[in-house]
């Protein structure tokens, strides 16, 4: 067995139930002690928006600035491509849990972002860094735990982002274009550059005009396909729900596929797509350096929202309307044929913009995420050799075969939700107690 097929072998392990339970019981451990803050504060986090004291700054970012970035780098090719291949995996059920899970991911987001708003940050160079880094130094062996954390997420931000997202790209602009890998791995190497160089500034500047396009284009074209096909949303929603808690096979749509295949991927897809655990959010937020921890919060809660319960469950939704659920895709390709039943060959052109897109908003704010990381590992040192090294991934990312570092990736992932999510639980008191001031 090779290096690759045994790391997908352990993550294959992983990623089933040990990893599902311990986020389970963990997401609702941190829901109870925050008073079930995602329910109760639903709608003040909408109206949160509109407060002019979330668009003011001490930091990098404004607090919309950062829910813009953490919802940006929750609306990848996770979603798009991840989503379709948990329903072509886990059966139309699946998006029954990634529905559910998205709920129970706004409040690990709410703790995360609350704990990164709470403990003041560091500003190493030109960046202000907060987030996991800073509140895990306060457990025992802390300094090994917001180290090894700020490794892992640069070796994510670096891999996953620069790396897997310009893969991505890059096979979206062969398929549009007909162009060859390389040339688009200098084109994103110039504008990875371009972007890293600007720091947070240019990185908020091209996040605030990217998101907005992408989620609009997204719900527009999928908004269009359910009408397209309205007489199969309740037959659809329908099946997701029976599907989503039977056990056994679900005649006419869902053979073969049970309850346990549709919790896990509805889990691991909701958490790969929305990063709710992994404290990327927190990063942002951190640096806004505003010591607003319940409201910055309670605003953190939509990018799951947004990402989880509405665009992955979406995206699930048409699959499964569309009747193409069965057709033996998956990935993007099954994304695409859902589209292709209402836009025709068009479908592949939309989706694959659709990818591209998403990918872009990804490496724009992990470039953000990464350097923070980098700075907090080497001490605010060697912020030129970072510089280069994320365009660097960029290129690489796109020219090469990227199978091994999606499965050290998905390592990674259950690495980063491991220590966070460990690190809010023993801080879980110091939320507890805040949240019962705020009610008084």
């Amino acid at each position: 067995m090779d290096i690759n097929s045994s790391i997908a072998y352990i993550n294959d392990y992983l990623w089933n139930w040990p990893l599902i339970f311990f986020i389970f019981f963990a997401a609702t451990t941190i829901t109870v002690a925050c008073r079930f803050v995602q329910f109760r504060h639903f709608f003040t986090a909408w109206r949160l928006t509109l407060k002019r004291e979330m668009n003011r700054s001490k930091g990098d970012m404004t607090p919309l600035e950062a829910l813009f970035n953490a919802l940006s780098i929750s609306t990848g090719n996770g979603s798009i491509a991840g989503m379709a291949t948990a329903v072509a995996s886990g059966g139309p059920g699946a998006a029954l849990w990634v529905f559910i899970f998205g709920f129970l991911g706004m409040g690990l987001r709410f703790a995360e972002v609350f704990l990164g708003s709470y403990f003041k940050p560091e500003h190493q160079a030109d960046l202000t860094v907060g987030g996991p880094m800073i509140y895990l130094q306060r457990l025992p062996l802390g300094h090994f735990f917001s180290r090894m954390y700020a490794f892992l997420l640069l070796f994510l931000g670096l891999a996953a982002s620069a790396g897997m997202q310009s893969n991505s790209m890059c096979v979206g602009c062969v398929y549009l274009f007909g162009v060859p890998a390389w040339l688009v791995g200098l084109v994103l190497f110039g504008f990875a550059l371009y972007v890293i160089t600007g720091g947070a500034e240019r990185i908020v500047n091209i996040v605030d005009a990217v998101v907005p396009f992408k989620v609009l284009a997204f719900f527009s074209t999928a908004l269009v396909i359910i009408v397209y096909h309205y007489d199969k949303l309740l037959p659809a929603l329908s099946l997701i729900i029976r599907s989503g808690f039977s056990s056994a096979a679900i005649a006419g749509g869902a053979a073969g596929f049970g309850v346990q295949q549709a919790m896990r991927y509805g889990f691991s897809r909701s958490i790969n797509a929305s990063e709710a655990g992994l404290g990327s959010a927190a990063v942002f937020f951190g640096g806004t350096n505003i010591a607003e921890p319940r409201k910055n919060g309670i605003l953190s809660m939509l990018s799951v929202f947004m990402s989880a319960n509405l665009v992955c469950f979406l995206v699930a939704l048409i699959i499964v309307m569309t009747g193409v659920v069965n057709s033996g895709q998956t990935g993007l390709a099954l994304t695409i044929a859902a589209y292709e039943t209402v836009f025709g060959s068009l479908g592949g052109l939309i989706v694959t913009i659709l990818s591209l897109v998403f990918g872009l908003g990804v490496m724009i704010s992990y470039a953000y995420v990464s350097l923070s990381c980098w700075l907090f590992v080497t001490n605010g040192r060697f912020e030129r050799v970072f510089k280069i090294l994320f365009p660097l991934s960029a290129f690489f990312g796109a020219i090469s075969k990227v199978e091994l570092v999606w499965n050290l990736s998905d390592l990674v992932n259950a690495g980063l939700l491991v220590i966070n999510i460990s690190g809010i639980l023993c801080l879980l008191p110091i939320i507890a107690k805040e949240m019962r001031k705020s009610t008084h």
